[in-house]
């Protein structure tokens, strides 16, 4: 049985993994998105 890593290795590979993976690219590219995952993060870090 593959492990978790190796799963996700495979999905990847897949149109659309690549797909969700062009995806999350964008997303995390986008300045208003890199702010609240820092306000996130911050957030975590208080606790």
């Amino acid at each position: 049985m593959p492990g978790i890593l190796d799963r996700i290795k495979q999905y990847s590979r897949t149109p659309q993994g690549r797909r969700a993976i062009a995806t999350a690219r964008r997303t995390a590219s986008d300045p208003r998105r890199q702010a609240q995952a820092r306000a996130w993060l911050g957030r975590l870090r208080r606790r």
